[in-house]
């Protein structure tokens, strides 16, 4: 008999944690093509707005080829706790991290970043070890190819994360459409082009809707 239990995400229990999302390291990611990743770790960043979800972000060795931190991270994020960890590889390494982490008072950290199979899976697996219940974006995160990414995802499920993408973080933080029709529909139109036209298709109807409604009425 399966002993599985449906942990599922909740927002007034979640933090989010975005590691290494670094310019250089940008050019490490090939198990995913450029655009569409950039695409998802921004679309995570504006899930973690639109839930007011706590948010760390955080650098490895920026002085050196990883690079700056993206930008639109920044500005996204501009009051977000930011850790520039000087060298340490697992950002659970640093102190200043982990104060972070726990200063945001959640169990739940959903995690992304660069590379899947170092930087996300090191950090999940000690978050893992410290109590806490991860959940990683597999689509936010990158790394060289197929193979390590695939090792790095058994590894971390094996462990006890769960393995999620931006697009199922947002349904299962929402739960309920109701909750905010039009909020939920611009966000996932602003990063998902066939969402967009769902959504364009159905303002339209909405619209001829209203309007036959409003012509029955006037004949009343």
């Amino acid at each position: 008999m399966s002993t599985f239990k449906y942990n599922r995400l909740d927002k007034n229990n979640a933090a989010v944690l975005l590691v290494d999302h670094q310019t250089g390291l940008f050019s490490l990611v090939r198990d995913i093509g450029a655009a569409d990743f950039k695409n998802n770790v921004l679309a995570l960043a504006s899930v973690a707005k639109f839930f007011n979800l706590p948010t760390v972000l955080s650098t490895s060795f920026e002085d050196g080829p990883n690079g700056v931190i993206l930008p639109e991270l920044k500005e996204k994020f501009p009051d977000a706790t930011f850790i520039p960890r000087p060298g340490q590889i697992n950002a659970w390494d640093n102190e200043e991290f982990i104060k972070a982490v726990e200063a945001t008072g959640k169990k739940q950290l959903i995690i992304a970043g660069i590379v899947t199979d170092v930087c996300v899976t090191f950090c999940t697996l000690s978050a893992l070890e410290a109590g806490y219940d991860v959940f990683v974006v597999t689509d936010a995160s990158g790394t060289f190819n197929e193979t390590c990414r695939d090792a790095a995802w058994d590894r971390m499920s094996r462990a006890g994360a769960q393995l999620v993408n931006w697009y199922s973080v947002v349904g299962e933080l929402h739960r309920d459409w109701r909750n905010d029709i039009e909020g939920l529909g611009n966000l996932l139109a602003g990063f998902s082009p066939d969402y967009k036209n769902l959504m364009t298709s159905y303002a339209a109807t909405s619209n001829a809707g209203s309007a036959n409604r409003e012509r029955l009425m006037t004949r009343v």
